[in-house]
């Protein structure tokens, strides 16, 4: 068999996004953005979301098909996030991506989001190597996966107990009195910043709570204590330097992430450590986990920076994954599934 030609979807959030992957290759990759709508209410509204994703369907499809010089014919399957997102902006994607197969008479994968995060590495890396560890950092996930047969099996070693490091990011930056979202803005200032200026938490690390989860990841209480520090200097009449904020929660954030994936690679014999979701764009984040590994001799792959953020080529990569690994298609009348748990790749 040919390469498989794969039309990937993503509809998940406040991206619609639709890509054209055939093998390894992006042939194409056209991602529309409702963000700017959401800004001035400080977070993501999923209503006005979902009609973004509804105006913006066709238009973003019918571009990745241009942009490839290929028609739906020219395509093998169609693959689309049916979850973990958003209920209404998932519904928007699949019914999109539902109809679309029914009308090409190609088969339709419904796809896990989050597992799609770490499949795109493969278009810049090549093939996953047996006993690969992946840490997810993204908006709502922060989780480590052994990745021992992708997309066969895939097991979840550490998961967030609460706060996800972006949302950690995001309700620091609303306190500093950033736009929405937070998490850039963080970035540029820590790069000016000291990073041991100011004492945060590493959740999780310490005592009987960091021996009973070795791999699992906590930032609501780093968000607390840095919100606690920024409201006792404000009381005591103190500039709050913003710089040096940022760059200690950065560096603690980073550390955690780093140490705790070094010891999963350690504890699964893996070389290989594969990095995805849109926190990993985090510039303090890649430096750390970089270094890290080549302290471990672990090789990091973390994705070019438009591979991080949600996009139609990690929809479409998982895609060529499944058809490649002979997965049977979602049935017509899957449902979309706004928790879907990490060990689900396909429905």
């Amino acid at each position: 068999m040919s390469e498989p030609i794969v039309l990937g979807i993503e509809s998940t959030c406040d991206e619609t996004a639709a890509a054209i992957v055939q093998g390894r290759t992006l042939l194409s990759n056209v991602v529309a953005s409702s963000m700017e709508e959401h800004a001035r209410y400080g977070g993501v509204i999923p209503e006005i979301a979902s009609r973004a994703h509804a105006e913006a369907f066709v238009p973003c499809v019918s571009k990745a098909l241009a942009d490839a010089n290929m028609t739906l014919a020219d395509v093998d399957a169609v693959a689309v996030s049916a979850g973990p997102g958003l209920a209404g902006c998932l519904a928007v994607g699949v019914s999109g991506a539902k109809a679309l197969a029914w009308a090409s008479g190609k088969p339709l994968y419904g796809i896990n989001h989050v597992i799609g995060h770490i499949a795109v590495t493969q278009l810049q890396f090549g093939a996953f190597p047996p006993d690969t560890l992946a840490l997810i950092v993204s908006g709502g996930h922060t989780s480590l996966l052994h990745v021992e047969d992708m997309p066969r099996k895939i097991d979840v070693v550490g998961t967030t107990l609460d706060d996800a490091a972006g949302e950690c990011f995001d309700k620091v930056a609303r306190l500093l009195g950033f736009p929405y979202p937070g998490g850039p803005h963080i970035d540029r200032h820590a790069q000016h910043g000291d990073p041991h200026a100011i004492r945060v938490p590493q959740g999780l690390t310490q005592g009987k709570a960091g021996a009973a989860h070795p791999y699992d990841f906590s930032f609501s209480g780093v968000k607390t204590a840095v919100a606690r520090w920024v409201e006792s200097e404000q009381a005591d009449g103190r500039e709050i330097p913003v710089d040096d904020v940022c760059a200690s929660l950065a560096d603690s954030v980073a550390t955690v992430l780093a140490r705790k994936a070094m010891r999963g690679c350690e504890q699964y014999d893996s070389n290989t450590l594969i990095v995805g979701g849109g926190f990993s764009a985090n510039s303090q984040l890649r430096a750390k986990l970089l270094e890290y590994g080549e302290k471990h001799g672990v090789e990091v792959r973390i994705p070019q920076i438009k591979l991080c953020t949600d996009n139609g080529a990690m929809v479409a990569m998982l895609g060529v994954n499944l058809v490649e690994a002979g997965v049977a298609p979602s049935a017509p009348d899957f449902a979309i599934d706004s928790a879907m748990p990490l060990t689900k790749v396909s429905m």
